[in-house]
């Protein structure tokens, strides 16, 4: 079956796949290209549509990345976003200078719902803007189709040609309405079935790496987090028990969570399963550093280097497997992105990495396609829907030092948090929820005596992508009884603080 596709043409925006994941969540499938493809690749793609992403740069500068205007007139809809509206019309003879004054953060705008692209789309409405230059002049055909008290050109369009442009951002979820407007653009405009979903992504994926695998023996870096479950998984039904996977227990895990990984992969998937217990080892890398950078690069490496000696127990091993997603990818600076913290799946891998090569089956997906996957090939709800676990594990959760004393406060806090929340009835409802052991101690009072103890972080956040972040409303009830139980139960806190910061400005993770 020949699936349709929409290309996502990059010119360097932090959003290139969140656009591309918002087309996957209408069923249709998005594939992405960085601007320098040739124009025969993507005449060969056999696009129904193109959107041109956002970027930094500004249109009038040489430097900047642009495309021949060979694209637009290839017969395909073309919808820009934010750069790639300044850049189709740039194209087209339009006009795009630096703008008066700049638009940032949540803008109001006014929109003509005559317009394909604005169809059931409500006129007085809310957007997400980032731009310092704007459309001043749209080209010879277009009209304009949006504004704002800034931006006297916010959305055009010429239907004729079948391209549409918007200076803001319809991808992220600060534009409430921009699924619809999305939604619009691939089936009004573009004429799309909607034939693409994740069951067609899956059997896909196993296809290929099957094909890809062949014969050869794969090693998988297994964490027992969602990520890593769903691509060793993923790897197992592609070859079987051609794949070995190797928990490294780090020492810097859960509470009991290096006994449930063993118990669920070893008992229930049947997946050739070696545990690795080297807890003083890492202990005694991490020993006296605090840069939270630096842990991640040491946890980085010695995971790496624990892997290649089991694979030389195994015998020859070809592939190592990580269960990398794409947030990991673009936080870590690859491509464009400038760096926001190193994961150990992507930064922190040394250079003489000695395997043949590296698979990452979900290094194109958010966290909740992740999970769809993992529903998809009969991963139990449980396991998908476990919290988030970044593979440095509590180490990145403890400010400062990691210590034995330290890791043991946090573990049994930790569990207390989680163990409230879902009691509560309410961890569905909160994407990613944990506690920090800070390095602040402060002064208490403790059965009539003066306490100098740690202050414990809680931190919970909703999200859908992992890519922006609002913190929970957790119920004060529920904050009072795990401050309660945290302090009785667990020696060495004396102070609860909850953390009401957004992503951005601050990343979900403390380090």
């Amino acid at each position: 079956m020949v699936i349709e596709k929409i290309l996502v043409l990059d010119f360097g925006g932090q959003y290139n796949q969140l656009i591309a994941r918002r087309v996957r969540e209408q069923n249709v499938y998005a594939e992405i290209l960085p601007y320098t493809a040739g124009i025969d690749r993507i005449r060969e793609g056999n696009y129904k549509g193109i959107i041109f992403t956002g970027g930094p740069n500004s249109v009038y500068d040489e430097s900047s990345p642009r495309y021949s205007r060979d694209i637009l007139e290839l017969g395909i809809p073309v919808l820009g976003i934010c750069y790639g509206a300044q850049l189709m019309a740039y194209l087209l003879g339009g006009t795009v200078t630096s703008a008066p004054s700049s638009e940032y953060g949540k803008t109001d705008i006014k929109l003509f719902t005559d317009s394909k692209l604005f169809n059931n789309v409500t006129a007085d409405n809310t957007c997400w803007m980032s731009h310092t230059d704007y459309i001043s002049e749209p080209p010879k055909g277009f009209s304009v189709t949006g504004y704002t008290s800034n931006c006297p050109c916010a959305a055009m369009e010429n239907p004729d040609l079948g391209f549409y442009a918007v200076q803001f951002h319809p991808e992220v979820n600060h534009t409430p309405q921009g699924p619809v407007m999305l939604h619009n653009f691939l089936y009004e405009i573009c004429g799309c079935l909607g034939d693409w979903v994740m069951a067609s992504f899956v059997e896909e994926s196993i296809s290929a790496l099957r094909e890809k695998i062949g014969d050869k023996k794969v090693l998988c870096a297994m964490s027992g987090g969602v990520d890593s479950s769903v691509a060793a998984l993923m790897i197992h039904k592609a070859v079987g028990k051609q794949l070995t996977c190797v928990f490294v227990d780090h020492g810097l895990l859960r509470k009991n969570e290096g006994d449930d990984v063993e118990r669920v992969f070893k008992g229930e998937f049947d997946m050739n399963l070696i545990r690795v217990n080297c807890q003083p080892r890492f202990m005694k890398r991490l020993a006296g550093i605090s840069d939270p950078e630096t842990k991640r690069k040491i946890i980085g490496e010695e995971f790496i280097r624990v892997f290649e000696e089991e694979a030389l127990k195994i015998g020859e091993v070809d592939y190592l497997v990580q269960g990398t997603i794409y947030p990991d990818v673009i936080e870590s600076g690859v491509g464009d992105a400038a760096v926001i913290k190193s994961h150990h799946n992507v930064g922190g891998l040394p250079k003489d990495i000695a395997f043949k090569g590296l698979i990452e089956p979900l290094r194109d997906l958010f966290k909740d396609e992740v999970r769809k996957a993992g529903l998809e090939m009969g991963i139990p709800e449980d396991l998908v829907w476990r919290q988030p676990f970044p593979g440095p594990g509590l180490a990145i959760r403890i400010m400062g030092e990691v210590t034995e004393h330290k890791l043991a406060i946090l573990r049994d806090a930790d569990y207390i948090f989680r163990e409230e929340i879902k009691k509560a009835g309410i961890a569905r409802d909160i994407n990613q929820y944990f506690a920090v052991l800070t390095n602040v101690r402060s002064v208490g009072v403790m059965g009539d005596g003066r306490t100098y103890d740690y202050m414990l972080a809680l931190r919970g956040v909703t999200t859908s992508d992992f890519m922006t972040a609002d913190f929970a409303r957790i119920p004060y009830d529920v904050l009072d009884i795990c401050s309660r139980r945290i302090v009785n139960e667990v020696g060495h806190i004396n102070r609860i603080v909850y953390d009401i910061t957004s992503k951005p400005p601050a990343t979900i993770e403390w380090e």
